[in-house]
């Protein structure tokens, strides 16, 4: 059930997509004499941006809002807004020398195959590919792992720009029928369809008003259950999503008759996510109501008819983090966090819940337990040993079985598998390593390769070292530095440092064509595991939310002294770049030290802490950043919130803001009024502009032709920052 939380986190997308990630300056001063981007930007001249008189009281604090206007983002007004933004950014972007150049090696390194891990289901393989420089993975399905595969569905052939992407997709027991998501221009918003996985084509079930939900099938493939909302009465962009309700669609009915399996009218900010145990006994619901790592479970008896079938409560304490794993008949395997910080698994049978009859089968260990597979009536753990991957097996009664080897300091996911399932397959990638797929056979303890990218590069140029610094409260934070083997340590390298901190997500050693590019530009690449993550457990996370989330700009600035310290960079030579909740880490960073660094990036971020939650999913985030109903989390947001912090007369780094103009998670209002506030603060400085994709939302199924090109106008833009464009 990890879509449910997964689906609600504000960057799933943009965490994967470390594109350009790398280290900081912190004590070197800044050069005096003008730099070429400061010379540039005093030609610049910023599209006006008128102010109104629009006045907030937060506790007796009185807050001006003057570019409120912004956030009616369809009025002609506005889009002439964008328009005139865009063409003073485009502008400068392609004079800057040098841009073929990256382009052609980004596109060089990009155009290598890329394959999901595959999934059996009715004796057929599943499985998804992107021959290089396609805009979409395609789904492939074939007879056997060593057959030739046939084209299932291409979203490529449903849009010219390639901006309708295939959010998600599930295949019934039988393997007769694919049901599947599709989104068009980067909206959070799913229409999803029914294909006959023989003939190829669509039937006529068609669901919308899908958002922030997968889908389960019967083991009897008679339909499926999903969660949807009512079609919204106002804006579709901007609208708060309220009342989700959980459905059952049987299979070539319309989406009138679906019957009604859960809802609460008393709260309308709970989501379920729905999972049909693999015995088809059982489906087990997820009940979110934030962002926050706490649920309940819900779990109905799918032997009885749906007339005499009734929800009934597993779990009904918002007191800990639950996720289904699987049964063997009347008892549950869950991994929880439950009097485990690091999290542990747990056996919970349905005649005995009470919490004083649960078994522990895996104990919480040292390091941080990620993620479980059942498969093969067993348990596949991968287990984060200081923000990388270990895996370990263990039977179902929880003795310890073995490990999984892997093939360095990187990341393993996927573990894809049934209960009754004999083998898993997994992908493996690390900074340097493109992703390769790997089978693992449980019943022998062998593992194979499935399939095995090659890229244009050679990973023996390459390094990653895992180093560790202190924050300013004492605290130790790892880091992962990437470079070109032989890169002397002289102060003087490009380096962009990336961070996100936020939502319990641990940042993980992932492959990027982006960062490969980074490094063959002479660039250094920092990724600082920073508090609020996931990286060590629940302590970990909660240390850097709400009050504290003070911490994280503290941990990410330390990340930069210590970069400056140990001779990797210096503040002339560092850009910051993070997406969505590291968008709001890097707007902070910048300003509350703009004289540590030359450049900064902020992209899809949260920008407006006092009216986040008024849009979309907003309201979720108040587990991670607290409410402004709440006097004291008002006073912590207020106090960082990078629109009610830039002051006129500083001199802020260079900055690019990257947003799409209907990006429906982080409602793009917040770097319009963010773009409005620097660039009137600072206006005769650096460059403050803002690069606004027509066509996107908030990175999720954005074509690689779209992210060639924004990562083209990312490097240009640095360097140009740092003076070495051309």
């Amino acid at each position: 059930m990890r879509h449910l939380v997964a689906s609600l986190l504000i960057a799933a997308a943009l965490v994967a997509c470390q594109n350009t990630p790398a280290p900081k300056p912190a004590s070197a001063p800044m050069p005096q004499e003008k730099s070429p981007e400061t010379n540039a930007a005093s030609t610049l001249s910023y599209p006006l941006t008128k102010t109104v008189a629009q006045t907030d009281d937060f506790h007796g604090t009185k807050v001006a809002d003057p570019y409120r206007w912004l956030e009616n983002i369809d009025t002609p007004e506005t889009r002439a807004w964008i328009e005139a933004q865009n063409k003073v950014t485009f502008d400068y972007l392609a004079k800057i020398p040098g841009r073929e150049r990256i382009k052609q090696r980004l596109t060089e390194i990009w155009n290598y195959e890329r394959y999901s891990s595959p999934q059996q289901y009715g004796g057929k393989y599943f499985y998804t590919r992107n021959d290089g420089l396609q805009n979409q993975a395609v789904l492939y399905v074939a007879d056997a792992l060593d057959a030739k595969p046939r084209v299932l569905l291409d979203p490529n052939t449903l849009s010219s720009d390639g901006t309708i992407a295939l959010k998600g997709y599930a295949i019934s027991e039988d393997g007769k029928h694919l049901a599947y998501g599709l989104s068009s221009g980067g909206s959070d918003w799913e229409d999803w369809h029914v294909l006959d996985i023989d003939t190829g084509k669509n039937t006529e079930d068609v669901l919308k008003w899908v958002r922030y939900s997968g889908c389960s099938w019967r083991r009897d493939g008679s339909g499926f259950f999903y969660s949807r909302y009512d079609e919204p009465k106002s804006d579709v962009l901007k609208a708060e999503n309220k009342f989700q309700k959980l459905y059952f669609h049987r299979l070539g009915t319309k989406q009138s008759d679906d019957q009604l399996i859960y809802e609460r009218k008393d709260q309308p900010d709970w989501l379920f996510g729905a999972q049909v145990s693999d015995d088809g006994r059982y489906l087990v619901v997820s009940v979110a109501r934030s962002t926050e790592n706490k649920n309940l479970v819900l779990y109905r008896d799918l032997a009885k008819k749906h007339a005499e079938a009734t929800t009934q409560t597993l779990i009904g304490d918002w007191d800990a983090r639950y996720e289904f794993l699987g049964n063997s008949k009347s008892t549950f395997y869950f991994l929880t966090d439950k009097d485990a910080p690091r999290q542990r698994i747990v056996a919970i049978d349905l005649n005995h819940p009470e919490q004083a009859h649960w078994k522990e089968l895996v104990p919480q260990g040292a390091d941080t337990l990620q993620t479980v597979a059942f498969v093969n009536h067993s348990f596949v753990a991968e287990y984060m040993k200081d923000a990388h991957s270990d895996v370990r097996l263990f039977d179902v009664k929880g003795k310890p079985a073995g490990t999984i080897a892997l093939p360095g300091l990187g990341s393993a996911t996927g573990f894809s598998g049934r209960t009754f399932d004999t083998e898993t397959f997994y992908t493996y990638s690390s900074y340097t390593a493109p992703p390769t797929v790997f089978r693992y056979d449980l019943k022998a303890g062998t593992g194979s390769v499935f399939r095995a990218p090659k890229a244009a590069i050679d990973p023996a140029q390459y390094e990653t070292r895992q180093v560790f610094y202190t924050s300013k409260d004492g605290t130790r934070i790892p880091m992962f530095v990437t470079a070109k083997k032989g890169m002397a340590q002289n102060g003087d390298n490009p380096t962009i440092l990336y961070g996100y901190g936020g939502f319990n997500i641990p940042l993980q050693p992932a492959f990027s064509p982006g960062l490969i590019t980074w490094l063959d530009l002479g660039g250094v690449y920092a990724v600082a595991n920073l508090r609020g993550g996931g990286e060590y457990g629940r302590e970990w996370h909660e240390a850097g939310i709400k009050t504290h989330k003070q911490n994280v700009f503290d941990d990410f600035i330390a990340a930069a002294d210590y970069l400056i310290h140990e001779k990797y960079t210096s503040p002339h030579k560092l850009a910051i770049r993070g997406g969505s909740n590291g968008g709001l880490l890097v707007a902070a960073a910048e300003l509350q030290r703009p004289d540590l660094f030359a450049a900064a990036v902020p992209q899809v971020g949260v920008l407006d802490m006092l009216r986040f939650r008024s849009f979309t999913i907003g309201k979720a985030w108040e587990s991670d950043y607290g409410s402004v109903d709440n006097a004291d989390e008002f006073k912590a947001m207020y106090a960082y919130s990078p629109l009610h912090n830039v002051k006129p007369g500083v001199h802020y780094p260079a900055t690019l803001i990257i947003t799409g103009d209907h990006d429906d998670r982080v409602f793009p209002a917040h770097s319009f009024k963010f773009a409005a506030a620097i660039q009137a603060a600072d206006p005769h400085g650096k460059p403050q502009l803002i690069r606004i994709e027509t066509r996107a939302g908030h990175g999720q199924g954005k074509p690689t032709s779209m992210q060639i090109d924004e990562m083209v106008d990312v490097y240009a833009f640095i360097l140009q920052a740092f003076g070495i464009a051309g």
